[in-house]
């Protein structure tokens, strides 16, 4: 990263990488995204406003893994985190065609991290699958600079405004999620489609319950750096281990289909209230 790009971060508390994605990668992440949808419906659960996501790709999808740790993703994210760094969360998102009021729902994910450089804690990896413009939904985010007091959403809203993200498909974005930011609903016959992955420091608190972490990554892998990357578990991935256990034989070589692997993920979400 140059230190353009790292000033830039320095002052907005984001930066958008642009299309960093080629247009066979594209076409192969789309393909994974669109499989996943048509495929495993039961993953996939309504969120906020005129969404609907799925936050265990891995367990469904586990070649997203390529798109999460790809060298043009690793090595901006090293370099504005400053150490070694972990998966936190993944959801695939989706927003159809829209005709009701326009929304946005502005809002911090986390509180920031003082002790950091740029203040960040976690950090969220933004790819849209889908030309995404003033005719679309989209992303926005208000602007901060780390020497900037913290403030509440209408200070900072009046203070730096807010600022969609708009670019082709294979444009990837990267935010301190600690910067106030919203999806941006506005009427449109179009789709929006987005992969959105955070990341924490590995010596840090996991972020969240939403995702999963594979044993296929997190246990059985034979890279002992990729077992790490995908090692700072969170409660649901304990769960899921556990319950796995009970439904498999010690000695059993049979391996439970991703549908039933699905049951059990969406029973644990259930009862985190993350869905009904």
């Amino acid at each position: 990263m140059n230190i353009e790009n790292y000033q830039f971060f320095q002052k907005h508390g984001y930066l958008s990488l642009g299309k960093i994605f080629n247009d066979r990668e594209v076409a192969k992440f789309l393909a994974y995204y669109e499989y996943d949808r048509a495929a495993y419906p039961d993953y996939w659960y309504s969120f906020g406003h005129h969404q609907t996501i799925n936050c265990d790709a891995l367990a469904s999808t586990p070649e997203f893994d390529l798109l999460i740790r790809h060298p043009k993703v690793m090595e901006p994210l090293l370099a504005l985190m400053g150490g070694p760094i972990c998966f936190s969360e993944i959801c695939l998102r989706h927003m159809g065609p829209y005709e009701g009021d326009f929304n946005q729902g502005w809002h911090r994910d986390r509180s920031h991290w003082k002790e950091h450089p740029l203040r960040l804690d976690y950090i969220q990896l933004m790819v849209y699958l889908s030309q995404v413009d003033e005719t679309t939904h989209c992303f926005s985010i208000s602007p901060e600079g780390i020497d900037e007091q913290i403030v509440e959403t209408k200070e900072q809203l009046d203070r730096a405004g807010g600022y969609d993200l708009y670019g082709p498909a294979g444009t990837a974005i990267l935010f301190n999620v600690s910067v106030l930011h919203t999806a941006t609903t506005r009427v449109t016959p179009l789709e929006r489609k987005t992969v959105q992955v955070y990341y924490g420091h590995r010596s840090r608190p996991f972020l969240s319950n939403d995702s999963v972490m594979p044993p296929a990554l997190s246990v059985n892998h034979e890279d002992p750096e990729i077992r790490s990357f995908y090692g700072v578990w969170n409660d649901k991935t304990r769960t899921y281990l556990e319950r796995m256990k009970s439904a498999v034989p010690t000695n059993s070589n049979i391996e439970p289909n991703i549908e039933e692997i699905g049951r059990i993920l969406k029973k644990i979400d259930i009862e985190n209230g993350k869905r009904r």
